[in-house]
């Protein structure tokens, strides 16, 4: 059981540079007792993971800038600055775009902790406020994420997975 009282920074904790986004590890599953871990997430216009999944995993996102358009099998929704999404456990195939001309910011929580060395394995250490192009989507990237996908207990869908007949 923890009885320390963590404490982080603005600028503390590991940055990646994620899908051209930068991903802030705020309180990781090592300090946590692997019990949870928040991420703050700044995303560029346009930016966002494709579908995926993780039924190990619960995410909840709480967005304080921007438009973010969640998707899932279900539909759409459009959250801005204040709004919050709760993917449980076993949660159907989701993702999202930020929808607004500027950054967009959130935290995503995540229950346990795991889903932030994903972003350590296919993310680059990156500074504050720094970004990196999103990288290309070579045949050696797409084995890559597949690999770090099987290791984690997830699955990643092709970008137009929810706009395909199924």
């Amino acid at each position: 059981m923890m009885t320390e009282i963590t404490v982080t920074q603005k600028d503390d904790g590991e940055h990646f540079g994620v899908a051209g986004g930068n991903y802030r590890v705020v309180i990781s599953g090592a300090q946590t007792g692997g019990i949870y871990a928040v991420i703050e997430m700044t995303v560029p216009p346009g930016g966002g993971p494709p579908p995926h999944e993780h039924p190990f995993t619960r995410e909840m996102f709480y967005v304080l800038e921007g438009e973010l358009e969640f998707q899932t099998q279900p539909g759409k929704v459009i959250l801005g600055k204040g709004g919050f999404i709760d993917i449980p456990l076993n949660g159907p195939i989701h993702c999202f775009r930020n929808v607004s001309g500027n950054m967009a910011r959130l935290l995503c929580t995540v229950i346990p902790a795991g889903l932030e060395n994903v972003f350590r394995e296919i993310g680059i250490p990156v500074a504050p406020g720094e970004f990196l192009p999103r990288p290309e989507l070579t045949a050696e990237r797409e084995a890559f994420l597949g690999m770090v996908d099987q290791k984690y207990g997830q699955t990643t869908y092709a970008p137009d997975y929810f706009e395909r007949d199924i």
